[in-house]
């Protein structure tokens, strides 16, 4: 293609095409051959064009659901016990076209049998007590952790607590309808042995994070969670926090889609998809909303007091290993 974009809008269509020309393009699907001039716009578009419409899934209408579920799916299932967010102009495990994203419920006295699987998995707990034990290692879970669960590592979830345990999962699971070679193996025990082990380094308290974000005297602040030597959770997703000062707006516009979930505090987000597409979102703690790439996002904290927060899981680590996200 050379890099060429044509600027005329409509142009191949604009075109009389003679008899010559149509016969012409009517042998060529038995050569299995397509005219690229008559499809530029969607090779190469103007714009980046995700499929992926911005979305919210609100907490208080989800849970009912949830505890539903929770009532009706087996111990044995607690590991799939999951409501799917699935993003409405497509189909499961699309929350966005890169992340997929889940809110998954672990009664009291459960345990999620152990597993290993090539998808990269993080996950941000909501509410209750449980613990995830990853290789060996078993950590403790509560409000405002992220647990991440790398590639082909043993894990399984569990809930000693006396009420169910609830976290947002977020997996690159879309990725592999590109690439499909995702699978899992289950362990020979519901549990993999493991020792008590905190902290930990798949575990991130949001204590820390919290501290680190109101470190910063500026009315809007951001946090990028890292691993032990300092680089993204994983080369596929990354993770970060967000907080916004009482009555503060704060605007972006990136290559990468995220998932947005409110850990605490009340506003509102603006979102301008590529597509044209322009939704409000009134958010509240616990809620969840997604956003496509290179959407134009207006956060704003609506309180005259109150800090707001939010964590969001993007595809930036994997664009740029790739190296598509577009440059600042």
């Amino acid at each position: 293609m050379g890099g060429y974009v044509s600027t005329e809008k409509n142009a191949p269509s604009a075109e009389v095409e003679t008899d010559e020309m149509k016969s012409y393009l009517s042998s060529l699907p038995s050569k299995h051959l397509e005219p690229l001039w008559s499809q530029m716009d969607v090779m190469v578009p103007q714009s980046p064009s995700p499929t992926a419409k911005a979305h919210m899934w609100k907490y208080e209408e989800a849970l009912p659901y949830l505890q539903t579920a929770g009532r009706l799916v087996p111990e044995e299932k607690a590991e799939r016990r999951v409501l799917m967010l699935v993003n409405p102009s497509m189909t499961s495990p699309y929350t966005t076209d890169t992340i997929y994203g889940g809110l998954q419920l672990v009664n009291p006295g459960e345990t999620a049998p152990a597993h290993r699987h090539i998808a990269f998995a993080c996950r941000f707990i909501i509410d209750g007590e449980g613990f995830t034990a990853v290789e060996g290692q078993k950590m403790p879970l509560v409000r405002g952790d992220v647990v991440v669960t790398p590639p082909w590592h043993w894990h399984d979830h569990g809930n000693e607590s006396n009420s169910p345990v609830i976290w947002l999962d977020m997996l690159n699971l879309p990725l592999f309808r590109y690439a499909p070679v995702h699978f899992a193996e289950g362990y020979a025990s519901p549990r993999y042995p493991s020792t008590a082990t905190d902290p930990c380094e798949w575990r991130h308290p949001w204590g820390p994070v919290e501290v680190a974000l109101n470190s910063s005297k500026d009315k809007y602040a951001i946090y990028h969670y890292t691993g032990k030597d300092g680089k993204p959770l994983s080369n596929i997703l990354g993770v970060q926090a967000e907080r916004l000062d009482p009555g503060t707006t704060v605007e972006s516009q990136e290559s990468s889609s995220y998932i947005y979930h409110c850990y605490q505090g009340k506003g509102r987000t603006e979102v301008q998809t590529p597509s044209g597409q322009t939704v409000v979102f009134n958010w509240i703690s616990r809620d969840t909303f997604a956003v496509p790439a290179w959407s134009k996002i207006k956060h704003f904290n609506e309180s005259d007091k109150d800090k707001a927060y939010l964590v969001a899981c993007h595809d930036g680590p994997f664009l740029d290993c790739l190296g598509l996200r577009r440059p600042n």
